[in-house]
Order: structure tokens, then C-alpha cells, then sequence
């Protein structure tokens, strides 16, 4: 089975600013399914399209399998199955050898960025970026699945 560990962070939105970043991704993404136990999710990434199944989340582990799928097929999904959508940049940063993955969100959840690095273990130890605050992993409120259908626009 494969298991998806994962951390995410708020950004310093003036340090982030700041950085020299490589040219970001263009996801849109969309929900088929999504409530507490699994999430069914449509993602096309520049060129290429996917389609993955999440697990519940216990602490921050979960299960994840995720395929390659025609662009086409996934567009398709999208405006004909997804109940929920989002776009944002993505941008793919390696800070002290660990791969984070830094979001930018655009439409109704513009403002928000998140900062999500992967890990072998929950207890694996690896050293923030400067740019990196408040740790957010476990807060339910960041779950791309949820901004999709109570976006950062419409917090208090």
C-alpha cells in the first residue's frame, strides 16, 4: 500500500516574495468524492493529468494511489463529474535536500499560500526554510479537498 506522509506550513508571503523560485506548475484540480474517510481527486498539471484516491488521515499519514490518465480524459471529469474544484501554481523547492512543494492559490482562494513537504516517517526530522511559519498539518480548513468548497475568501 502505498502511504503518503506529509507536513504542511503557511508562508511568509514578503519572504516568499523575496525568494528566486523556478518556474511554477498550473494545477487544476477537482473532487469526484470527498468526505472524512476517502477523497477521490481529478489533477491536470501543465501537460499531464492524474487521478488518485486518499485515505482518512491518521495523524499525518494516509493512504494514496495515484495513476496517470489522459489530459483529455481528465478535462473531461472535470467539467462533467467534479463537485468541487480549485487552480493554483505549484512550486517544487529543494531546501536542505527535502523536495517541498509550495502552493499558491488562485480564484476564491487567492491570498493563501501552503508550503508541503513529504516524509519517509512522522518522525523524520528536517530543517524549515525561512520562509516557512505556522505548521497547519491536521488543520482541516487546508485540506485542498475542503478550500475547493469553503475557500479562504469566505474564512473569518
Amino acid at each position: 500500500m502505498a502511504i503518503e506522509i506529509e507536513r504542511k506550513f503557511l508562508v511568509d508571503k514578503e519572504k516568499w516574495q523575496q525568494l528566486e523560485k523556478p518556474t511554477p506548475m498550473h494545477l487544476r484540480q477537482g473532487y469526484i468524492f470527498s468526505d472524512e474517510s476517502k477523497t477521490i481527486r481529478l489533477r491536470i498539471a501543465d501537460d499531464q493529468a492524474f487521478i488518485t484516491i486518499k485515505g482518512s488521515t491518521t495523524g499525518m499519514s494516509r493512504s494514496e494511489f495515484e495513476y496517470a490518465i489522459p489530459v483529455a480524459d481528465a478535462a473531461q471529469m472535470l467539467d462533467d463529474l467534479a463537485v468541487s474544484e480549485l487552480e493554483k501554481y505549484r512550486y517544487n523547492i529543494t531546501y536542505s535536500g527535502k523536495l517541498w512543494e509550495v502552493d499558491v492559490f488562485l480564484g476564491d482562494n487567492q491570498g493563501l499560500v501552503v508550503a508541503e513537504i513529504e516524509l519517509d516517517s512522522e518522525d523524520e526530522e528536517f530543517e524549515l526554510p525561512l520562509w516557512v511559519t505556522t505548521e497547519v498539518t491536521g488543520d482541516k480548513r487546508y485540506y485542498n479537498s475542503k478550500l475547493s468548497i469553503h475557500p479562504f475568501k469566505n474564512w473569518d
